[in-house]
């Protein structure tokens, strides 16, 4: 079949997008220094209090830039953003790997920290606004879902190669080819197209930023979406940061526990990729999803065996293609002028949900155990579930009774 002229730039355009959307996800997450960097911190001499309180303010940083970052991002460009991003997370592990030290630590969270807020919210505006200038808006959850598969598989990746490299030639090893990829993403990201014109009506980047909000404050429909992202995205976000915990919890060799985290993070990659042909679920399904996704991950963690653990990587598997979904959900409700801004807060939302997440979790883990900790964390999604079940319940039984109450008595 042969492409019409209009078309055929559409197409082009696509192609670009996603090829440099994918390259952009890899070079985000093959970051060699990330299995290695609290070995670096113990190395140097940090105490458990010191690397707590780097961990808090590198958190601290992303809630405090998250929402003024996606304002910018509506403000002005979205690709210089996604190019400013990587540049400061190359400095930051440049300090750490230069000058180690608690001072250079810290100033490199925050680095870091401002990295990703430059790129949170502008990335998903820039994709979703793209892709619905090429007609194209319904492959958003398909596009995003793949960067997010592309995105594990380069974490998986580092993880495997960290320890060849670090033996090979140490901190200062990863170190450098941790700077060489950041800046690798940096150039990368200059080839995002962005047709969209920064602050088109000349609005300073506060009025976005209130317009944004009050958007989310006023439409019902916006709030619901914004609010569904962190309730889906908090928890799971941050269990991984203790899978190796539970993995290890089974009893297993510990040269065994990276071969059940590859098992884990398969069944989340997979996730991502059934994101495409999920996107038509209903609210009801979706609710499903959760409960079910809930199930397997409390199954899963009580059981406290190796082979229990592929209900974990069901579990999360099912947690990202929410994500996805939740994500692609509040794309299509949200106006284009404030996209990234609310984007931006629904990521406000996941960061203070996470860090909640760390506190609860660290107070069951210690009162129960790893894997029954892993479990009480199926809570919310059970209520996150009966919750959409229930609105979905009350708009069917609204939809029923409005054609009825229009009827005029004979």
């Amino acid at each position: 079949m042969t492409l019409s002229p209009e078309r055929a730039p559409k197409t082009a355009g696509t192609r670009r997008l996603t090829r440099t959307l994918y390259a952009s996800a890899f070079c985000d997450e093959f970051v060699l220094l990330y299995p290695v960097y609290a070995l670096l911190f113990s190395d140097t001499g940090l105490s458990v209090w010191q690397m707590s309180s780097l961990f808090a303010l590198w958190s601290l940083t992303g809630v405090l830039l998250e929402v003024p970052s996606g304002a910018w991002a509506d403000a002005f460009s979205r690709r210089l953003l996604l190019v400013l991003g990587p540049l400061l997370s190359a400095a930051g592990f440049a300090l750490w790997v230069l000058v180690p030290s608690y001072g250079a630590f810290a100033v490199g969270f925050v680095l870091w920290g401002a990295g990703g807020a430059l790129g949170s919210g502008a990335l998903e505006a820039l994709v979703h606004d793209e892709l619905d200038r090429a007609g194209a808006a319904d492959r958003y959850a398909r596009v995003m879902g793949r960067a997010r598969a592309v995105g594990i598989t380069a974490t998986m990746a580092a993880m495997g190669l960290a320890g060849p490299v670090f033996a090979w030639g140490g901190y200062d090893a990863v170190g450098a080819a941790s700077v060489l990829v950041c800046l690798a993403g940096a150039a990368v990201a200059t080839r995002f197209p962005e047709h969209r014109a920064p602050s088109a009506a000349g609005d300073r980047w506060t009025t976005i930023l209130r317009a944004g909000l009050t958007e989310a404050r006023t439409d019902r429909s916006v709030r619901g979406a914004l609010l569904l992202v962190p309730a889906v995205t908090a928890v799971w976000g941050a269990l991984d940061e203790y899978t190796p915990l539970l993995a290890a919890d089974t009893g297993v060799a510990q040269e065994t526990v990276p071969w059940l985290l590859l098992v884990i993070w398969a069944g989340a990659t997979a996730g991502g990729l059934l994101a495409g042909a999920a996107e038509r679920l209903t609210t009801t399904g979706f609710a499903a999803l959760l409960a079910g996704s809930a199930v397997a991950l409390a199954a899963g963690a009580a059981a406290g065996t190796a082979p229990a653990l592929v209900l974990v990587a069901l579990a999360f598997g099912g947690f990202q293609l929410a994500t996805v979904l939740a994500d692609a959900r509040l794309q299509r409700r949200i106006d284009d002028t404030g996209r990234a801004t609310l984007t931006s807060v629904a990521g406000l939302g996941t960061e203070l949900g996470t860090l909640a997440t760390y506190g609860a979790y660290a107070a069951t883990a210690t009162a129960t155990g790893y894997g029954t900790a892993f479990a009480w964390s199926a809570v919310p999604y059970l209520l996150t579930a009966v919750l959409l079940a229930a609105a979905a319940r009350t708009t069917a039984a609204a939809s029923r009774a409005r054609p009825r109450s229009r009827r005029s008595p004979s």
